[in-house]
């Protein structure tokens, strides 16, 4: 089973905001691991980072710096956050650059939302 929350599921049962109706067991179940791998602060700043980085994509090498960490650890928190499909990588020679995945933030920050949400 994939770590994933948009990995082709049918998701649109997760798109309601806690204010609006309450989570259905199944629908924790799906959700939860990724608002766990967000609950380390340093997965969090890593994700906050490379959101927040000009231009939508940062270099690891950009990443280290930013910690008092051995590049193992970092390496070790961006694997969980792509695992659980919250950033995405691709490798350009050595270097190995991270961009957020806009779908499940957009899906976590739904759920967490206490504005009515309208689907189409």
């Amino acid at each position: 089973m994939s770590k994933q929350l948009t990995d082709g599921s049918d998701l649109s049962d997760c798109r309601i905001p806690l204010v609006k109706e309450p989570l259905l067991p199944d629908q924790a179940e799906r959700l939860a691991p990724s608002f766990k791998a967000l609950g380390d602060p340093v997965r969090l700043r890593l994700l906050s980072l490379i959101a927040s980085h000009e231009g939508g994509q940062v270099c690891v090498c950009d990443l280290t710096e930013s910690f008092d960490l051995a590049a193992p650890t970092i390496s070790h928190h961006l694997k969980v956050l792509k695992d659980y499909g919250l950033v995405t990588s691709q490798r350009r020679g050595t270097w190995i650059y991270y961009t957020a995945t806009a779908a499940t933030l957009d899906l976590l920050s739904t759920v967490l939302s206490t504005r009515e949400v309208t689907t189409a």
